[in-house]
């Protein structure tokens, strides 16, 4: 029987590629979006199921998962500042890019098999160490989403035997990436999908290639 995977956020860019990837390594293949994606309703064999992670009401996925891929995130504000950033602005990005996620994460774990994983498409510019400030609103959400994975992993997955792993796709050409990204979605998804592929034991933050990224 092929292995299943679940990828939440499968409507465009690194989702969709994903599906793709998966889809064409043999795996069972279940993508969500938020609203309907042409592109993704045009994958032969891959189930589609509508998802929202900043609303519980719509977490209810049927199947069980070896792998499962929490992809959803936005940029924020445009002005992405701390000194002008709105309560509302605030939680939009930490509920979409962190909180939400994590309560999602949490919810689906009874349907990761054992030996499964769970990953998190975080962000370079989640690391405290790595960072050069700006875009405030998005690094600072990406940072608790690390925070809240590795909360995940040591708290809820380990004892279930599944493994936490939080992504960095790369700067990637696509609507949040722009024209002048570095590498391509395929590039991208062919290497995370290798490290959803090959992840096992204790939680990591890691890129697209497997290299180990700083906090």
């Amino acid at each position: 029987m092929s292995k299943h995977i679940l990828i939440v956020g499968a409507s465009r860019g690194i989702g969709l590629g994903l599906a793709e990837e998966f889809k064409a390594r043999g795996w069972q293949v279940t993508g969500t979006e938020r609203s309907k994606s042409d592109d993704l309703h045009a994958l032969e064999d891959v189930s589609v199921a509508t998802l929202d992670v900043t609303d519980p009401s719509t977490f209810s996925i049927d199947g069980e998962f070896d792998a499962v891929i929490v992809n959803a995130g936005i940029t924020g504000a445009e002005h992405q500042s701390s000194e002008k950033a709105t309560a509302d602005e605030v939680a939009k990005v930490m509920m979409t890019n962190a909180f939400g996620p994590a309560h999602l994460g949490k919810a689906l774990l009874p349907q990761i098999r054992k030996g499964g994983s769970l990953s998190f498409m975080s962000s370079l510019m989640g690391s405290i160490e790595d960072s050069s400030g700006g875009y405030e609103l998005y690094r600072t959400s990406k940072t608790a989403q690390n925070m809240l994975a590795k909360g995940i992993a040591e708290q809820e997955a380990k004892e279930r035997g599944v493994t936490v792993r939080s992504l960095h796709p790369g700067w990637v050409q696509t609507d949040m990436g722009g024209p002048n990204a570095k590498i391509t979605v395929e590039e991208s998804v062919k290497g995370l999908a290798d490290v959803v592929e090959q992840a096992s034991g204790d939680y990591a933050y890691v890129d697209y290639t497997g290299k180990t990224l700083p906090f």
